[in-house]
Formats: C-alpha cells, structure tokens, sequence
C-alpha cells in the first residue's frame, strides 16, 4: 500500500494494528454469535443436528466477513482516529496500544450488535451455512447496512464514510 503522507501518521498505524488483529478477532466474532445464538435459541442444550452443525463449526475462511471487518474497522478510525500521536506513557508502543484499544472497542461492539437477532442470522449465513447460502451477499448486506444504521453512517462512493446529520 502506497503511503501519501507520515508514515507516522496515527490512522497508519490503527489501520496497520486493525489488520494484524483481523484473522484473531473474527474467529472470535463468529464464536461470541454462536455462542449467543445457542444460549438464545437453544436455552436448554439439546443436540440436535441443527445445534450440532453451530457447535461444531470452526472459522477456517474468513474472506465472508472481510468486508464487514473492513466497514467496522473504517468507522472506528472515523470516529476515533487523528493524525497525531500521541504520548504513551506506559512503555508501549503506539502499534500495541491501538491493538489492544481496536480489540476492546470489536468485543464491545460485537457483542451489542449479538442483542440483534437480524445479525446472528446474518453472521450465521456467511459462515456456518455458507454452503448452503445461495443468498451470502444479502446476509454481508444486512451486516454493513446494521453497522451504518448503529453508527448513524452513510457510505458515499466518492467521499467515503460520513456522519448522519440528525435535524
């Protein structure tokens, strides 16, 4: 990737730190939903095939949910991101400390955005029954449009991520 401007620049190096944190936090995306979706529709842990095919499934592909880790990791530089450093005073670099903050603020999220059932169903769909899912671009649909509808965000072809206005 092509650098414009510093190197040093502080959106660098959280995007930097949100792209060697993807692979790690989506497995655990995927393991929060199902472990959600079991607790939720499945409170008293009956296996049946259905149940046994979300229990047992592990994340080896995760280009389905690349484009919402993307889109979510856009808006956290959005609204949290400027270009200048700043100091550390705990003997961290800047690339850890935004590993670790970028970490906190995806666990957070996901498991607000797990309240939802449209959500699950969609995580679920790109993953677990992908296979199956003929209709995969609708379910990354829902997720992008649920990221921008929780943020009040707009994503504009030319300009990018935008704040709503609210009147």
């Amino acid at each position: 990737m092509i650098r414009k401007f510093f190197p040093l620049d502080k959106n660098y190096l959280l995007e930097e730190a949100q792209m060697q944190s993807r692979q790690h936090l989506l497995v655990q995306l995927v393991d929060t939903v199902k472990a959600t979706y079991l607790r939720t529709h499945n409170p008293l842990g009956l296996n049946d095939d259905f149940t046994l095919l979300i229990k047992n499934f592990q994340l080896k592909n995760t280009k389905p949910l690349e484009d919402f880790y993307q889109n979510l990791a856009a808006v956290y530089r959005y609204k949290h991101g400027e270009n200048q450093l700043e100091f550390v005073w705990d003997g961290r670099d800047h690339l850890e400390k935004y590993t670790t903050e970028w970490a906190a603020a995806f666990k957070d999220w996901a498991a607000r955005f797990c309240t939802h059932e449209l959500f699950l169903q969609a995580v679920l769909d790109l993953t677990v029954f992908l296979p199956e899912n003929r209709h995969a671009a609708l379910a990354e649909n829902k997720m992008n449009h649920f990221i921008l509808n929780h943020f009040d965000m707009r994503l504009h072809k030319q300009r990018g991520l935008m704040a709503i206005k609210v009147a």
